[in-house]
């Protein structure tokens, strides 16, 4: 059952919020997080992921980070229509999805996807203490980038974290899922050199 902006369970400041933000399409398209392309937001493997997930929940409201997570990796954003079809699948409001993808600032919007490689420099006090702080700027000087945003060629998004737990290795960051241990502002250069081939 497809519930709409307006459902019941949806309060009016969240409907208002959102309904002014919310791009619509034909039923079961969207415009593909900033390629300008209609399409099906969830393909059939996408959702057969997120449905294999219903099993090991609950309840189906319990599966709404893990859906998130899975779009959000396969699309480096989360479409408002992606939104939709997740409520759809979760017999959830697309208001309720929508406030848990914003209340983590790990996903991304559509006018806002993530670069092909996502960039983390951890900021916590041990990566602090051993230059963090300094290899984050390094990093948003030489990308012309702030945190949270992407490159100009859609290569890299520079993002900070409170901690990667890896306090060992620190100053440490995180290409993608692989972090990378002792980097200092002297090996910038070549880290950004390998990570726009």
């Amino acid at each position: 059952m497809r519930r709409s902006l307006t459902d019941k369970r949806t309060s009016p400041q969240a409907t208002k919020e959102l309904a002014g933000s919310w791009k619509f399409y034909p039923a079961g398209s969207f415009v593909a997080c900033g390629l300008g392309v209609v399409m099906n937001a969830l393909s059939p493997e996408l959702r057969k992921k997120i449905a294999d997930y219903l099993p090991r929940y609950p309840s189906k409201q319990a599966v709404t980070l893990p859906a998130l997570h899975l779009v959000h990796d396969a699309m480096r954003c989360v479409s408002f229509e992606a939104i939709r079809e997740i409520a759809d699948m979760l017999d959830l409001s697309p208001a309720e999805v929508h406030d848990t993808m914003t209340f983590y600032e790990f996903f991304h919007e559509e006018d806002k996807p993530l670069g092909k490689t996502r960039l983390w420099v951890c900021r916590s006090l041990a990566c602090g203490l051993r230059g963090g702080d300094e290899l984050l700027e390094t990093f948003r000087k030489k990308l012309h980038v702030e945190p949270g945003g992407t490159t100009q060629d859609g290569k890299i998004t520079l993002e900070f974290a409170e901690c990667l737990g890896a306090c060992e290795g620190a100053p440490a960051v995180m290409i993608n899922d692989v972090q990378r241990h002792c980097v200092t502002t002297e090996t910038v250069d070549a880290l950004i050199a390998e990570l726009v081939k």
